[in-house]
């Protein structure tokens, strides 16, 4: 199988963060953390990525979203909201 096919049958990974704002027009920004081994100490460190997603759900500042790859839509956007998790009021 060459790496084309593969990439093609490969699953969009979802991922999980929280919605840090939502000022512009159907973008929202995301913050996903995760966690990474150190490589001489052993301890796990908590790293953050920001990722802008497409959102035609609504989602708010405060939510927890998840969010799953696509085609690039703009310059910085690739990601689009597929569902919110949780509501930051609950």
């Amino acid at each position: 199988m060459s790496e084309v096919q593969q990439a093609a049958t490969k699953k969009a990974r979802p991922l999980v963060g929280v919605v840090v704002s939502d000022k512009m027009q159907k973008t929202v920004t995301v913050l996903v953390e995760r966690q990474v081994r150190h490589g001489v100490y052993g301890k796990y460190i908590r790293r953050s990525t920001k990722f802008h997603a497409h959102d035609e759900i609504g989602a708010k500042q405060g939510d927890t979203v998840t969010i799953v790859s696509c085609r690039p839509l703009s310059k910085t956007k690739s990601y689009t909201v597929t569902e919110i998790v949780r509501r930051s009021g609950e």
